[in-house]
């Protein structure tokens, strides 16, 4: 259905808010499943062991960038075995008995895999740090803004929203639209809202919300225009099922696609890059861009933005090193070429029952390995900006997307035998998946060393506890270990002060201040995600209920109550440390204090970190400062949609009279401005005109302002001019953007 019976106060004289359908097909391939995965794997295997003549393929040629994709990975993985068994080298030295004992044997394997955890996060960054510095030659180049751009390269923006803040969404819309009308290419862009909304109010309040957008921008009413709203009626398979919709009524009017989240927000000139990207690279299928976060003041998501700026830029740029053009998809601010991924990314669920089967969550992982599968390349470009998401506000909210983001990568972990995937993808998976298993490591390493304290008679190092073991280790293991968990915070630092950007952050002294303050809580917070994740794997590998509902998105506080019903039983496990003194261990709680107070302060420390009065309070100090922050850009500040209803204004008090002005003084002000005026060049530019107001002749989606060879180059579409009498017409000219109804959300 394209046809919307809802109705805002009064019924709009069309009902139509979409355009036209041609259906496209496209159809999901079924899983072999991991246990025939394996057996067609051992089958190929077999068969180019006993007739490797009939089973030679044509050798391929392969592009210098995947010559170097092949070198920097094996770096990469000598690196990392290199540092692993360096540091479980350290750890057998410690010791001159042997490994008898099973919780130190358990310990050992145990350590070997989080060491080479966190070596491979080191590497990754340390590649990013050399990027930063010497650049990549191979990675994928963005043509020039004078590029041009055939007709019939169009492009849908989509949007799938499902109870979200109105506010957000519309808010973020609209900027991109404006700042997408002043590169003059507005012409090869349409829009559309994808809804899977269920409340029937929150429904109403999109489409008015969407009415208003249109008015506001100057759009038509549909089914002409270029901004559409789509309520879908059958809700499956969540956001993949939402763009799956959307590509099968109207993929095929298009070549591109940008996939935008509730919360993002891009630059006119960065989607325009996108495209050109894509038409300059046809092998391209998938062009992924690195949003920076923005948007919430409280403690958690300052930190979060400033991390993600510091450390989370080389992290992106090391991932692109390493990746080249087999790259991550993240679901969103990206662009992607539709005929491929219409006819190779459409996903059947997985088989089975329980809560790794079904619809598959992380979709966004599969899509690019199915991508890759078909033959096209997907890239990460880390370095162009323009591309903005809001981070959780709090901790919570956090966890409640890392419970969705774990069942989805243990799902993917299913896949890692499929046949046709390229090598990168199965460690993707396998690493998307480790990235949660992590926690539960991290748990049982503790725990086997708790219960061998608390099973151990001696006193002494040698007694045969892991904890007692580890704590007698010699300063080699402890300096390696804080190496590699520090030195990419500290090149983040550098690669700022270096490139001359912590004017951007405060300052120098306040970006170390702002770096400290960041470890410090990200320590704090560690072990509550350590605990958390590990009750998520619990859940999606058993089919376990776990009630994890999502608190109020109201981003100023976080109530007690549900601090304590979401983290107050983390706190147990600190009795653990009571434990042990009261069995004479109290070396080894004084070893787990790190890891025992903030379990036991973990419902203070998300109510203070998810409140924004610590966040308001650094940021007048200039401490977690980001360049967006120091220098907003115009589609940011464009974004942000008051959320407030409007205050009634003060009663006015009668106006006091002035004094007549003095004969002297208004001659000399009469003077300057008769002097500033005349000058071949006025002493002063006239200001920007209000954020209120566009500024181009008329409506933002008329392209009459192009010049003629932009016009020519553009697809013949209906003019989107709205003639001057309905313009002036009052009240729908104006559209106050603090009448927005307030966020209804659910869970």
């Amino acid at each position: 259905m394209n046809r919307s019976t809802m109705s805002v106060r009064t019924a709009p004289p069309w009902v139509d808010t979409a355009p036209p359908i041609t259906r496209s097909p496209m159809k999901p391939r079924p899983w072999l499943g991991f246990t025939r995965s394996l057996m067609h794997a051992l089958w190929h295997a077999l068969w180019h062991l006993l007739w490797p003549a009939r089973a030679a393929r044509t050798p391929i040629a392969w592009a210098p960038w995947q010559q170097a994709a092949t070198r920097r990975r094996r770096t990469l993985l000598a690196a990392v075995l290199l540092l692993s068994a360096g540091g479980t080298a350290l750890l057998l030295s410690a010791h001159q008995r042997p490994v008898d004992a099973w919780p130190r044997a358990l310990q050992v394997v145990l350590f070997a895999l989080l060491f080479a955890w966190v070596s491979a996060s080191f590497v990754t960054a340390l590649m990013g740090a050399w990027v930063l510095w010497r650049g990549d030659g191979h990675a994928l180049t963005v043509p020039s803004a004078y590029t041009p751009i055939d007709a019939q390269a169009r492009t849908a923006l989509i949007v799938p929203i499902c109870n979200e803040d109105i506010a957000t969404v519309f808010g973020g819309l609209r900027a991109t639209c404006e700042s997408l009308a002043a590169t003059g290419a507005l012409r090869l862009f349409d829009v559309y809202i994808l809804s899977d909304t269920t409340d029937p109010a929150l429904r109403r309040a999109e489409v008015e919300a969407w009415e208003k957008l249109r008015v506001l921008l100057g759009d038509e009413a549909p089914p002409g225009g270029r901004i559409f709203y789509r309520l879908r009626r059958r809700r499956t398979r969540r956001k993949a099922g939402n763009v799956a919709d959307f590509c099968r009524r109207w993929g095929r009017n298009y070549r591109y696609m940008v996939v935008l989240d509730a919360d993002s927000v891009m630059s006119g000139s960065t989607l325009v890059s996108l495209v050109r990207t894509m038409e300059a690279h046809p092998r391209a299928g998938i062009v992924q861009t690195l949003p920076m976060a923005c948007g919430h003041d409280t403690l958690h998501a300052r930190a979060q933005a400033f991390a993600a700026r510091i450390t989370g830029r080389l992290f992106a740029l090391g991932l692109a090193y390493w990746q080249l053009g087999e790259s991550h998809y993240w679901g969103h601010n990206a662009i992607i070429r539709l005929q491929p991924f219409m006819q190779h990314c459409a996903l059947a669920p997985l088989p089975g029952r329980g809560g790794l089967s079904g619809d598959i969550l992380s979709h966004d992982f599969v899509e690019a390995a199915l991508m890759r599968r078909a033959g096209y390349e997907v890239w990460l470009i880390p370095g162009l900006g323009g591309s903005w998401e809001q981070h959780p506000p709090n901790l919570l909210d956090e966890l409640q997307r890392d419970r969705r983001w774990c069942q989805g990568n243990l799902q993917n972990a299913r896949l890692i035998a499929e046949p046709g995937w390229r090598p990168v993808h199965r460690v993707m998976f396998g690493t998307a998946a480790m990235a949660y298993l992590v926690a539960p490591l991290w748990l049982a390493f503790v725990v086997t060393g708790v219960q061998s304290a608390l099973s151990s008679t001696a006193a002494g190092p040698d007694s045969g506890s892991p904890l007692r073991w580890i704590g007698s280790l010699t300063g080699g293991l402890w300096a390696l270990t804080l190496s590699l968990l520090l030195l990419p915070r500290l090149l983040g630092v550098l690669a700022v002060i270096l490139r001359r950007e912590q004017r951007s952050f405060g300052g120098t002294p306040r970006l170390f201040a702002g770096a400290l303050i960041e470890l410090l809580l990200s320590t704090l917070q560690a072990p509550v995600r350590m605990v958390a994740h590990s009750l998520f794997v619990l859940g999606a590998l058993t089919g376990l209920h776990l009630d994890w509902r999502s608190p109020s998105r109201d981003a100023s506080a976080v109530r007690w109550r549900d601090a304590i019903a979401r983290v107050g039983l983390f706190a147990l496990p600190a009795l653990a440390g009571g434990v042990l003194v009261a069995h004479g261990e109290g070396f080894t709680a004084a070893l787990l204090t790190p890891l025992l107070l903030p379990l036991l302060l973990a419902v203070p420390l998300v109510v203070i970190t998810g409140s924004e009065q610590p966040g308001l309070a650094l940021r007048r100090h200039r401490l977690l400062l980001v360049p967006e922050e120091h220098g907003p850009p115009r589609t940011l500040l464009r974004s942000r949609v008051p959320r407030s209803a409007p205050v009634d204004p003060p009663p006015r008090r009668a106006p006091r009279p002035r004094p007549l002005p003095r004969p002297l003084p208004a001659f000399a002000a009469t003077c300057a401005m008769l002097f500033a005026t005349l000058l071949p060049r006025p002493l002063a530019t006239p200001p920007e005109p209000p954020l209120s107001e566009p500024n181009w002749p008329s409506s933002l989606m008329d392209t009459r302002h192009l010049d003629t060879a932009a016009k020519d180059a553009l697809p013949t579409r209906k003019a989107a001019l709205r003639d001057s009498a309905r313009r002036k017409r009052a009240p729908a000219a104006v559209v106050s953007e603090s009448s927005y109804p307030p966020p209804q959300l659910r869970d």
